[in-house]
């Protein structure tokens, strides 16, 4: 073997290390502000109760029901397909799959509210009701999250409040509503992995960071590790969105936070009536939400901080022909807004659980074989019918792991199918944080 040639070039090194120090800043810059998915498990809904409604026996109680609106109206695959229009084979996997959810964990997340769903109250109540949300959800969390030999537990995955917002006229009652509310859960054996906090109404970045000192406030005061409450950011007025400056305040809104915002919600209903929009038109699907959303999308997107689609006051009450069509519209709804990436949304009745999980479960299995064998074949270098990109891998990894985190699809069929372990696929899509 010959010595192997020397490649010329022109450039002197210290062309490339002056470029590399004047890029230094931009490089550090990158990665605070776009340091990637946190790779933790995303809830793919929000369940909120009313600070007075919430007990003990919450989380069972809404699978018990949703079990119920299930066996009455839709009892069997079949009658599945038939209301929501799956084909047979995949209604078969879809039907068992959420029977077991519901068994084993009807919800996901679950946001005790004391903000529009609980209204003004005395100071007593209120504080008296904050109190109780903390030691029940702390005596959830002892008592198991998932236990499926006891019927499921009494914690969802992830828990929390939401508090009034920081506007002047319900600013303190807010602040003193989640002092209360973090106090009890740290005088009861410390805050839980899976606690979530809801700041709603955000019109100014101000207020985001006016929540940052308030968390940062705590922490000190218990000796806790800074940054270790995070929240998410409610989007429901069209401020948040377009500031006065023309500038895109949830952009702002996350800078604000300095690393604490876990999500952007949006607020379908408060979002649509500042926007004008009729009571009859409000829905999620509307052009003023649509745009709203993109918005949010653009704004988090390489951030870490997720998105989460609003609810539907449309329930699954009634005669079976009503349940069934507001059953076919929640299913549509959570089905568009899964194919445009918001892989969370709200959920405001136990009836609205089998149409959630359904179209969830759905739209994860029917692009199983195909994600899987695209995903194996680039990892192969292997070729096929499509080429896909490193991105598009990302896409195809995180795609199957949302599946598995949600019990749509089985550890096994993925490994069967692509050859990879999940720590493969946590790896492909980039998610080198510890799984929640």
């Amino acid at each position: 073997m010959g010595q192997q040639e020397t490649v010329a070039t022109s450039l002197a090194d210290t062309v490339r290390e002056g470029i590399g120090t004047a890029l230094a800043q931009v490089d550090a810059d990158l990665a605070r502000r776009y340091p990637g998915d946190p790779g933790t498990r995303q809830p793919v809904h929000t369940v909120y109760v009313p600070g007075d409604v919430f007990a003990a026996d919450t989380v069972r109680s809404w699978g018990d029901q949703a079990l119920a609106a299930l066996d009455e109206h839709a009892p069997d695959a079949a009658a599945l397909a038939a209301v929501l229009g799956l084909p047979d084979a995949l209604a078969d996997e879809v039907h068992d799959r959420v029977r077991a959810k519901l068994i084993r964990e009807p919800v996901e997340d679950l946001r005790i509210d004391f903000e529009d769903g609980y209204g003004p109250r005395p100071d007593a109540e209120e504080d008296e009701a904050a109190a109780r949300a903390a030691a029940l959800v702390a005596a959830a969390y002892r008592g198991g999250a998932s236990r499926p030999e006891a019927g499921g537990g009494t914690a969802a995955p992830y828990m929390g409040i939401r508090m009034k917002c920081m506007e002047a006229a319900v600013r303190d009652r807010g602040i003193r509503t989640l002092d209360i509310f973090l106090t009890g859960l740290t005088r009861a054996g410390g805050l839980p992995d899976g606690l979530l906090l809801t700041l709603p109404k955000v019109t100014y970045a101000e207020q985001v960071t006016a929540m940052v000192r308030l968390l940062e406030a705590f922490e000190k005061a218990h000796g806790l590790e800074s940054g270790r409450i995070g929240f998410e950011i409610q989007i429901e007025t069209t401020q948040s969105i377009l500031g006065a400056d023309g500038r895109a305040t949830v952009a702002r809104m996350i800078e604000a936070a300095e690393g604490r915002a876990t999500s952007l919600h949006y607020g379908t209903f408060d979002y649509s009536a500042s926007c004008g929009v009729s009571a009859a038109h409000q829905s999620l699907d509307h052009p003023v939400a649509d745009h709203a959303k993109a918005v949010m999308q653009v704004a988090a997107a390489g951030t870490g901080v997720r998105l989460s689609d609003g609810s539907t006051n449309v329930l699954p009450v009634g005669p079976t022909e009503r349940v069934h069509d507001a059953w076919r519209l929640h299913h549509g709804l959570v089905r568009r807004s899964l194919a445009r990436a918001y892989y969370q949304g709200w959920d405001m009745h136990p009836g609205h659980l089998p149409t959630r999980y359904a179209a969830v479960y759905a739209f994860y299995r029917e692009g199983l074989e195909q994600a899987a064998a695209r995903l194996a074949a680039y990892v192969a270098k292997a070729g096929g019918d499509v080429m896909d990109e490193p991105a598009t891998a990302k896409a195809l990894s995180g795609y199957l792991l949302r599946g598995l985190d949600c019990g749509a699809v089985d550890p096994e069929e993925v490994a069967r199918l692509t050859g990879l372990t999940r720590g493969d696929l946590d790896g492909l899509a980039g998610r080198l944080g510890e799984r929640g």
